[in-house]
């Protein structure tokens, strides 16, 4: 049974000079324990389709079956088995890890001693141990992001969302939290979505792609198979034949691990 199916997904927002669709049917299936990439150029409807799935955003048109509950008539279902980690990440300057973790836990509805075991589980998997008593602010940006990660995991989602969650870092942090996606899916059979400006990143991350434009799929297949699809020796030529466009260029802004 597919984790995610979709049909004709859509969204049509209302703006002072009129209608614009930013996402005109989408139709999509992920498999678990599958690592989806989300492509597109700027603009093309993959950040508004990814928040459509995480119930963000509700569609204007369309049908949408996530972990087994229909996205329109039961989002809170949705909710409660899955996971979403934004790009901005939503950490509290002003509390630690520890503190954050149990809160997480706490508003998933668990114990405080409950709570306390899965923060200090998730600070061991996601090697954040020796930070628990750290605040936010005193931590770098891949540490800062592996908490994102853990806040999305504090429930045991079978579904994860990761909205670029590597725009910022430096390449050793971005390989270490590629290693972690793989973990997850891995060890725990985690399925994960992702959207990412990198193509690198796809290529070596990605079990398969879904390249987003003008608001419906242009074409999704494995790295390999879009590369030899369009006679490409790399993923941005097959991206730039699929699009008639290279991808919007990232602003980095290096960071130690």
């Amino acid at each position: 049974m597919p984790i995610i199916s979709t049909s004709g997904l859509s969204r049509t927002f209302r703006t002072r000079h009129g209608e614009v669709t930013a996402v005109r049917g989408i139709d999509l299936t992920v498999r678990p324990g599958e690592i989806l990439g989300f492509l597109g150029p700027n603009g093309a409807g993959k950040s508004t389709t990814l928040r459509m799935l995480s119930t963000l955003l509700p569609p204007t048109g369309g049908a949408a079956t996530v972990v087994g509950h229909d996205l329109l008539r039961d989002p809170a279902g949705v909710r409660r088995k899955i996971g979403y980690v934004a790009q901005s990440g939503g950490v509290d300057p002003q509390e630690t890890v520890r503190s954050e973790l149990v809160l997480q836990g706490r508003l998933h509805g668990m114990s405080r001693t409950e709570a306390t075991a899965r923060a200090a589980e998730l600070a061991r998997d996601l090697d954040l141990t020796e930070l628990l008593d750290r605040g936010s602010t005193a931590l770098s940006g891949g540490q800062r992001r592996r908490l994102d990660i853990a806040l999305g995991l504090t429930h045991r989602p079978a579904l994860l969302f990761l909205d670029e969650p590597t725009t910022g870092l430096d390449p050793g942090s971005r390989t270490a939290l590629w290693t972690l996606v793989r973990r997850l899916r891995d060890e725990h059979g985690t399925t994960v979505v992702l959207t990412t400006h990198y193509l690198d990143e796809a290529d070596a991350l990605a079990d398969r792609l879904v390249i987003i434009d003008k608001g419906v799929v242009a074409a999704e297949g494995t790295p390999a198979a879009l590369k030899a699809e369009h006679a490409a020796d790399t993923l941005q030529d097959a991206f730039l034949a699929v699009t008639g466009r290279t991808p919007a260029p990232v602003e980095h802004a290096p960071v130690a691990v």
